[in-house]
């Protein structure tokens, strides 16, 4: 499936960034909010630092008033500083790390430019600092890692929890319940027009994940050191059985996955 970005709704373009690789997909999804009766724009997750990228987005986003960062990974977040810098304005993040300016974003902030609303869900699991956007006027929401357009993210402990991913995927499912929202505008691949439907997907994928790990630890044996294996080998042991049609190469990603799941039934027996 080739996906390029494009223009999508009343208000957005997505300009995907040239860091294609195993994990970002096509590359990332920076994304520009605007109302079509304005100049001025919202720039989400501008990127890399790859000046031709950099370029790209102004050619879209004409007087950008604010920079939003859904998490804190360097595919989303590198370019943010350089390039509010550009344009005068601030970089607000849920992280106070990577904010320029006073400004930050929470749970219930509205971020208004120019009629256009954009309204902050705070999405914690693939990061702790994952946040999600609302735009109401097109019925949809920007997901950042937090939903992808084609397969499913990592939550990669010790940052990623979860428990809090799981709890963020139900509440996405409830607001596009009560909101009516219908569309998916990701951090990489393609838009997804089936909100509830992927929401729905990426819950039972979970839950068939949980039940392969908790299968797979019982099968190695539930003693602190089972079969002879050392607790550091048990999570790379369980990817070897539950992810073996997943490319070696994503083994490592993973295996931060498992040690999720693990931590997670450990809270949850």
């Amino acid at each position: 499936m080739s996906w390029t970005g494009g223009t999508f709704g009343a208000s957005a373009t997505c300009v995907l960034a040239p860091n294609a690789n195993m994990m970002t997909l096509d590359g990332t999804n920076t994304w520009v909010l605007r109302d079509p009766d304005s100049s001025r724009s919202i720039v989400i997750d501008p990127g890399p630092s790859i000046e031709s990228h950099l370029d790209a987005i102004d050619a879209v986003a004409g007087d950008v008033a604010a920079v939003l960062l859904t998490h804190h990974h360097a595919d989303h977040s590198e370019a943010a500083r350089e390039y509010a810098e550009r344009h005068g304005c601030g970089v607000r993040a849920l992280d106070p790390a990577y904010r320029l300016g006073s400004e930050g974003l929470g749970e219930g902030d509205v971020v208004e430019v120019a009629g256009l609303e954009v309204h902050v869900v705070t999405t914690p699991g693939h990061t702790a600092d994952s946040l999600s956007f609302v735009v109401p006027s097109d019925r949809a929401v920007l997901t950042g890692d937090t939903v992808l357009g084609r397969g499913t993210t990592v939550v990669a402990h010790p940052d990623g929890h979860l428990g809090a991913y799981l709890s963020s995927l139900e509440r996405l499912r409830s607001l596009c319940g009560e909101q009516g929202i219908t569309t998916v505008w990701p951090g990489h691949g393609p838009v997804i027009e089936d909100a509830l439907g992927v929401l729905d997907y990426y819950l039972a994928h979970r839950q068939q994940r949980l039940e392969q790990v908790r299968l797979a630890f019982a099968a190695l044996g539930a003693a602190t050191h089972p079969e002879g294996v050392a607790v550091e080998e048990v999570p790379r042991r369980i990817v070897e059985t539950v992810y073996a049609d997943v490319d070696p190469v994503l083994w490592g990603a993973a295996e931060l996955s498992v040690r999720a799941q693990l931590a997670y039934l450990v809270e949850h027996p």
